[in-house]
């Protein structure tokens, strides 16, 4: 396992398996456990725990952002020698691999996009729950923040609707960082990937949206709305974490692996 020095925040980095790149970016507040339960095996897959996840520092510079982020991603490749890339991610994930591709162009070779949680709008509806429990964490702390949230209208609903989404909000109150990672948390969900539809449609690599139902906080009409902007892009509806936890990893390992495989077969992606 590397790391990265920037702004006086050490980032860990995971290189793991052989093959074909890919760069392959956590949700907002996961890590690199999480990358590893969604990508499939038989391809290199490279991770940077964004600051303040995983095993990563915070440093020192403020706001937290998507172009901090996907900067740090660049300065990863580059210390990696990776000229050339996939890039992807899950949720926060999804949209740095966005923003690097629109960013970045010759660098992209590929982009695969699951349960995007952002499009082209900074602080989109979906993202309120996040920014609550982020503003609740900042003003009471983990522990009275935590009972104030699990009795709000946002947890009522989200138990009906969404129950995983609830279950990852509410581990933010258990973080033992907590107090520190609110401050991120407000910052990104505020934030957007920074890119516009214009953006998107110019892009030239063949692209992989994969998306879900009963998920609050990544909304199914974000993929569509990807999907139908980003030329040629695969669109995938797979079954909800929510519904049954197994058959969707299952059926997000065979949709990035097909689509990887297809692509490197058709000598589409460029192989580092």
């Amino acid at each position: 396992m590397a790391t990265l020095l920037r702004d006086g925040a050490r980032l860990r980095i995971t290189d793991t398996g052989a093959g074909l790149a890919v760069v392959f970016q956590h949700g907002l507040g996961g890590g690199e456990a999480q990358v590893a339960q969604t990508f499939p095996d038989g391809f290199r897959r490279i991770t940077l725990e964004c600051r303040g996840h995983g095993g990563s520092g915070l440093g020192e510079r403020r706001p937290f952002s998507f172009e901090m982020f996907a900067d740090d991603v660049i300065a990863t490749a580059d210390q990696l020698g990776l000229d050339c890339f996939v890039a992807g991610g899950v949720s926060m994930g999804a949209a740095i691999a966005l923003r690097l591709a629109c960013r970045h162009p010759l660098r992209i070779a590929g982009l695969i996009l699951v349960r995007p949680a952002w499009t082209f709008s900074p602080a989109p509806r979906n993202m309120r729950p996040i920014a609550e429990v982020a503003d609740l964490i900042l003003e009471h702390g983990a522990d009275k923040g935590r009972r104030i949230f699990a009795q709000s209208e946002t947890a009522t609903r989200l138990y009906r609707e969404a129950p995983d989404n609830l279950s990852s909000l509410l581990g933010y109150f258990d973080r033992p960082d907590a107090g520190a990672f609110a401050q991120v948390l407000a910052n990104i969900a505020a934030d957007g990937p920074g890119v516009s539809e214009h953006d998107a449609a110019a892009l030239d690599i063949p692209a992989l949206v994969v998306g879900n139902a009963m998920d609050a906080v990544h909304p199914l009409s974000s993929a569509y709305a990807l999907a139908a902007v980003i030329p040629n892009a695969i669109l995938a509806e797979i079954t909800p974490k929510a519904r049954d936890s197994a058959k969707h990893f299952s059926e997000l390992h065979e949709q990035i692996s097909s689509f990887l495989q297809s692509q490197s077969n058709a000598r589409s992606l460029i192989p580092s």
